[in-house]
């Protein structure tokens, strides 16, 4: 019984550890695009008309 509940505990772990990774990549690209769209908006801010 213990062995199955510490395979579990292991398991869940890894599986924390992986999402953690997964959240701190999506994170990072999300970052670098919106540096790149405003850098693009504030390059092309002479030809915005009102």
């Amino acid at each position: 019984m213990e062995e199955k509940v510490y395979k579990t505990m292991g398991g869940a772990g890894a599986l924390n550890i992986v999402v953690g990774v997964v959240s701190i990549v999506a994170g990072l690209a999300c970052g670098v695009l919106l540096i790149i769209g405003g850098a693009k908006l504030l390059s092309q801010k002479r030809n915005i008309l009102f």
